[in-house]
């Protein structure tokens, strides 16, 4: 086996050394520990010792402020040997998250674990270098054979002890891979929060920015906009246009220039400008489909009722769709668009009760929503959405890119 990396730091050229895990790490797990009951559990300011499971691992980061349990020093004194410090490895050794890991950094507090985890502890040069090579696939695919269990999948500490890992013969280079991954990590999560952190904010404005609970006016408003809102039928305002399939058997009328649309193309995207699938204009004459026209929001009618994208181009769909085509001087796009999770619901119980879950045009025509007396105010709202979403989408796509980037070097950097 090579037992070099396909990408190094300049100067290091000594080939790598074979170890087991268990000679560079002192593995320690909840000796005795039966796990806690809810009875065990207090708040933080009872005086409740934070306890960690899986949930705080992510991104091989640990997220300190994830739903943190606290535990009573009574059951946490059950198991002295296990307190949780800086530095220390934390490795996911049973239940669906397993073989997951993070190194512990900025802990202020005193720490335990729960039973799905153990702790492994090293020297300085190999903290951050074990800790990214845990999440290689060299060592995930060791977590795969070695597992036990089927519905709740469990390693003992002996098998993680029997890991076959690689390193450095030069300490300095395996701190130099260390520091790497970890700022890579770093990255991770700051974007990752950033994401979470638009979504929230997103969340938080859709309610304020709509009126509720019977009210005619929202909490926060544009300035110079002070009309109430009025309640109107969504058919007031666009047209709800379905779809229709050619015959799939008349090769004549596939494989043309106007772009067609499943359902199962609709996911988190935004805007759509391309189908997998196109038809012909002979197809198109053939079949009940419509034309629609750019600006329409495409809306899923069947099982997965609810996902919404905003045409970029003229296209039309498959009989699974109600789309909404907005009257030009009534709705704006994206403000109906915004009110995605609204439509959802409306559909979903419109559409619940019988054999083939499926809302009607009929039935989303007579969808009652509250409107902003002017499109100008709209626009404005729509706007507002819309910049957000652009965030959202911008941390999305560098979390993505970063994730790939370190799958990539997991892969060249590590033996």
């Amino acid at each position: 086996m090579n037992k070099t990396p396909a990408v190094r730091f300049k100067g290091s050229t000594e080939e790598w050394e074979h170890r087991k895990l268990g000679e560079l790490v002192r593995l320690n797990g909840r000796i005795g520990f039966r796990g806690y009951t809810q009875n065990d559990i207090i708040t933080k300011d009872e005086g409740g010792i934070l306890t960690f499971s899986p949930t705080n691992i992510i991104n091989n980061q640990l997220i300190l402020n994830v739903k943190n349990t606290y535990i009573t020093q009574e059951k946490y004194d059950e198991s002295p040997e296990i307190k949780i410090r800086n530095d220390d490895i934390l490795f996911v050794k049973t239940g669906s998250t397993l073989g997951k890991s993070a190194l512990v950094t900025g802990l202020t507090e005193p720490a335990s674990i729960n039973p799905q985890i153990v702790v492994m502890r090293t020297k300085p040069e190999l903290r951050r270098y074990l800790s990214a090579q845990l999440t290689s696939v060299f060592i995930q695919k060791q977590v795969t054979v070695e597992k036990i269990g089927g519905a709740v999948p469990t390693l003992t500490e002996t098998k993680i002890k029997n890991f076959d890992v690689f390193i450095p013969v030069d300490s300095k280079e395996s701190t130099s891979i260390g520091d790497c991954f970890s700022n890579i990590d770093s990255l991770i999560t700051f974007h990752q929060r950033k994401y979470e952190k638009l979504k929230n904010i997103k969340k938080s404005m859709l309610y304020k920015m709509f009126p509720q609970n019977g009210s005619k006016v929202p909490e926060i408003r544009f300035a110079g906009f002070t009309d109430e809102w009025e309640q109107r039928k969504l058919g007031e305002l666009a047209d709800i246009v379905g779809g229709g399939t050619p015959n799939t058997s008349n090769p004549e009328y596939w494989n043309g220039n106007i772009d067609w649309y499943a359902p199962a193309e609709i996911s988190e995207q935004i805007f759509v400008s391309s189908s997998i699938k196109r038809i012909t204009n002979q197809g198109y004459d053939n079949s009940s489909a419509k034309l629609l026209p750019v600006g329409t929001v495409l809306f899923t009618s069947r099982a997965g009722i609810g996902k919404t994208a905003i045409l970029c181009k003229e296209g039309c769909t498959n009989q699974g769709f109600q789309s909404i085509v907005p009257h030009e001087k009534l709705l704006d796009t994206y403000f109906i668009f915004s009110r995605t999770e609204e439509l959802k619901r409306y559909g979903e119980i419109m559409g619940a009760g019988s054999t083939f879950v499926e809302v009607s045009g009929k039935q989303m025509s007579s969808m009652e929503l509250m409107i902003p007396k002017t499109i100008e105010e709209q626009k404005k709202i729509g706007a507002f959405f819309s910049r957000i979403d652009n965030l959202i989408t911008l941390h999305q796509r560098k979390l993505e890119k970063l994730k790939q980037l370190k799958q990539a070097m997991l892969h060249k950097m590590f033996v």
